[in-house]
C-alpha cells in the first residue's frame, strides 16, 4: 500500500498599489490548507512552500498598511519612487512644499520607497511636485497629480461672539497658540520605517466631517480640518496607535488639547477635553487612554474634534482608518 504523508499550503493573495493595496499578505488573507498526496509528491511540495516562506520572510518588515489613496486637497497621495532614483540612497529624504514628507518601503520590484503625501486642503488641483533628495544633496523633481474636490458648507451659531470675533488680548493668545501648534506639526520625530492604520480615537457618530467650509454666525472661517465625533461629556478618549505625546494645552479656540507624534510627520490632535490624563513626551500605545471627551473651547455641545497633519498638511482622518 503507497504511503501518503501531509502538506501545508500557503495560499495568499498579491495585488497592487495602484489599488492602494500591498503586495505582501496581511494576516487574515493567509490561509492554511492540509491535503493529502503520495509520498514521492511530498518533496516538491514542500521546496514550494519553503519558497513561500522565504518570499514572506523577504517582506515582514515591510510595511502591510497604507492610508487610502486619494489625491485631492485634504487627502493623501501615495507615491512610488522609481527604484532607479533611489538605488544608491540608503537614507533618502523627499519634500513636499517644503515640508518633509513620509517615506516607506516598498515591496515591488519597481519601486524602493512610497511617498506618504499629506495635501494641504488650499492646494490647487493640477500638477505638483515631490522634490527628492539624495545623499549628495542633489534634487530630483516627481510630478504628481491632485484631483479637484468641493467639500460641503457648514453653518454654526455661537453664543459666546467673542469666540467668533476674539478680542485684541485674544488675538494675541491665539497667535501664541497657533505657533505652538503649527511647530507641533511640523516636528519630526524618529525615522522608522513601521507604519500602522489608526483606530477610532472615541466612540461615536461623525457629526460633523472633514473638509466643510464652515461659517460661524453667517461668517466665514477656516475649513474644519478635523473630524467631530458626537460622544458623551466624559467619555473615554484613546490613542489611535503608537506614538509619543508632543505637548498638551488648554487654548482659546481648542480647549483641553493633546497633541501626538506618531512619527515620520504624522500628528494626531484632539480637542474640547474634559480632562487630560497624559503629559507631554510620555510614550502612548494604540489603546492609551489620553483623558475624556468635554466641551472646552468653541463649541456648541460635547464632542471630540480629531486632526491629522499629515507633513504639516491637515488630512482627513477616515484616511487612515483601519479597513478592518
Amino acid at each position: 500500500m503507497q504511503k501518503s504523508g501531509g502538506c501545508l499550503l500557503l495560499i495568499f493573495g498579491i495585488s497592487d498599489y495602484a489599488n492602494n493595496r500591498q503586495l505582501i499578505p496581511r494576516p487574515q488573507e493567509i490561509a492554511f490548507f492540509f491535503f493529502r498526496q503520495p509520498r514521492a509528491n511530498l518533496q516538491a511540495s514542500w521546496l514550494v512552500v519553503c519558497l513561500l516562506l522565504a518570499i514572506i520572510s523577504h517582506t515582514a518588515t515591510a510595511n502591510t498598511e497604507l492610508p487610502r489613496h486619494n489625491p485631492v486637497p485634504g487627502g493623501i497621495a501615495i507615491i512610488p519612487i522609481p527604484k532607479s532614483l533611489t538605488a544608491e540612497i540608503t537614507e533618502p529624504k523627499a519634500y513636499f512644499e517644503k515640508n518633509r514628507v513620509m517615506l516607506l518601503p516598498a515591496t515591488d520590484a519597481e519601486s524602493q520607497w512610497i511617498a506618504v503625501v499629506g495635501i494641504p486642503l488650499t492646494s490647487t488641483p493640477g500638477q505638483q511636485k515631490l522634490t527628492l533628495i539624495n545623499t549628495r544633496a542633489t534634487e530630483t523633481s516627481i510630478h504628481f497629480d491632485i484631483e479637484p474636490k468641493n467639500y460641503q458648507e457648514q453653518h454654526l451659531n455661537i453664543k459666546n461672539k467673542r469666540q467668533v470675533n476674539p478680542l485684541q488680548q485674544d488675538l494675541e493668545r491665539i497667535q501664541r497658540e497657533q505657533a505652538e501648534i503649527i511647530g507641533a506639526f511640523k516636528s519630526w520625530h524618529s525615522t522608522s520605517t513601521h507604519f500602522s492604520l489608526f483606530e477610532m480615537p472615541a466612540e461615536g457618530e461623525i457629526s460633523s466631517p472633514f473638509g466643510l467650509r464652515r461659517f460661524f454666525n453667517n461668517q466665514p472661517r477656516n475649513p474644519h480640518s478635523g473630524l467631530d465625533i458626537a460622544a458623551p461629556e466624559g467619555a473615554p478618549i484613546y490613542a489611535p496607535a503608537d506614538g509619543q505625546v508632543i505637548t498638551t494645552g488648554n487654548y482659546f479656540f481648542n480647549g483641553n488639547t493633546v497633541l501626538i507624534s506618531h512619527y515620520n510627520g504624522l500628528v494626531t490632535m484632539y480637542c474640547h477635553m474634559k480632562r487630560i490624563d497624559v503629559t507631554p513626551g510620555d510614550p502612548v500605545k494604540k489603546g492609551t487612554p489620553l483623558g475624556l471627551v468635554g466641551k472646552t473651547g468653541r463649541v456648541t455641545g460635547a464632542h471630540l474634534h480629531w486632526s491629522v497633519s499629515l507633513n504639516n498638511a491637515r488630512v482627513d482622518p477616515a484616511l487612515l482608518l483601519s479597513r478592518e
